[in-house]
């Protein structure tokens, strides 16, 4: 052989070749099998966390739920996780319509967002919003319980509870949105439809909780909305305010 000459590559039968690549394939197979049989099992141990935190929060009272979250940091990620899965299942998010609701008022009124999840409402308005959860997503929550929120009586405009009227103690909720509106502020509620048994009895307990409806839309077959001001009379709590609990089916 001469100097700088490459030896030649002796070909391998094509009979070979082949049973070779067969095989590489079906030591591949397996292990692909396996990480597809342990993801689809990491997504169903997720989707029955979410389930289970879900009916938690339906079921207990806020200061239940904020201890469980404080106790399990993951929690609330995960919850969060599921939530946003069910958003995109939908055919609108109720939250975009208060945002632009909102918009065609003055940007110096005060909003409170009571469950704010990832602050949506925050990032998309120019007006001061404080936002309020049991778990931070984003670094503008203020972590609390909503039955008791850092705000001074009568310092916001606008109060909103977009599919947060969770636990059972919702009516502490809405107490809490009266001491904290000024006279006449704005109630912003917007809520999965199948939650409301009759919505005469809830615009009734909203009425004994010092809130006048100004408009609702019942037409929509997925969520219920509605706007209510604040009434002269200031009610700390009466009646009696239910909702049934949104719990989602295993698939």
């Amino acid at each position: 052989m001469l100097h700088g000459q490459s030896p030649e590559k002796k070909e391998q039968p094509a009979e070979q070749e082949e049973e070779t690549r067969t095989t590489e394939e079906v030591k591949e197979a397996p292990a692909d099998r396996s990480a597809a049989l342990r993801s689809r099992m990491e997504q169903r141990l997720e989707s029955a966390r979410f389930r289970y935190i879900n009916k938690v929060l339906y079921t207990t009272s806020s200061g239940e739920a904020k201890c469980m979250f404080r106790q399990d940091p993951q929690a609330f990620s995960i919850y969060h996780r599921g939530f946003t899965a069910q958003v995109q299942r939908w055919p609108a998010n109720p939250v975009d319509a208060i945002i632009s609701s909102i918009r065609h008022k003055p940007a110096s009124l005060a909003v409170a967002d009571f469950g704010c999840g990832d602050c949506k409402i925050a990032l998309s308005l120019k007006n001061k919003v404080h936002s309020f959860d049991l778990a931070p997503i984003c670094d503008r929550v203020t972590v609390c319980d909503m039955a008791n929120v850092p705000l001074k009586d009568g310092t916001v405009d606008i109060a909103v509870f977009c599919l947060s009227l969770m636990g059972t103690n919702l009516e502490d909720f809405l107490v809490e949105a009266n001491r904290v509106l000024v006279m006449g502020g704005i109630l912003k509620i917007a809520e999965v439809a199948s939650r409301f048994e009759n919505v005469r009895n809830f615009m009734g307990a909203l009425s004994s909780l010092g809130f006048k409806l100004v408009t609702k839309d019942t037409e929509n077959s997925h969520f219920y909305s509605f706007e209510f001001a604040e009434a002269p009379e200031r009610v700390k709590k009466a009646g009696r305010l239910e909702l049934r609990p949104c719990l989602y089916k295993k698939r």
